[in-house]
């Protein structure tokens, strides 16, 4: 199964936190790579896990980063919209909220 992921935090002590996507399946999560002393075993956590979890560190506040800026892209997508004249948001011409966050 082929996996979609995008960087949000790459820490000093060598841990990397991705946000994740299996195309097929559209399910999107966080992945963890530990650094090797830590053991390198890599995790897949749930999105609502990862932010309800009680940490408030800098890979969290990445994802929250990234969620943000889906508002900031669909400010400007309604004022483009509105300048052309186009039909807002209708659903064939909208990207999956995945989409965005992954840079597709």
């Amino acid at each position: 199964m082929s996996l979609e992921r995008r960087e949000l935090y790459a820490s000093p002590n060598g841990d990397l936190w991705y946000l994740a996507r299996f195309p097929d399946s559209g399910r999107v999560f966080v992945q963890h790579e530990p650094n090797r002393p830590s053991g390198g075993r890599v995790s897949h956590i749930e999105i609502g896990a990862f932010l309800s979890g009680g940490s408030h560190g800098p890979e969290h506040q990445a994802l929250l980063r990234l969620i943000g800026t889906l508002v900031a892209d669909q400010q400007h997508t309604m004022v483009d919209s509105a300048v052309a004249g186009a039909t807002l948001n209708t659903r064939s011409n909208r990207r999956p909220w995945w989409s965005r966050l992954l840079g597709r």
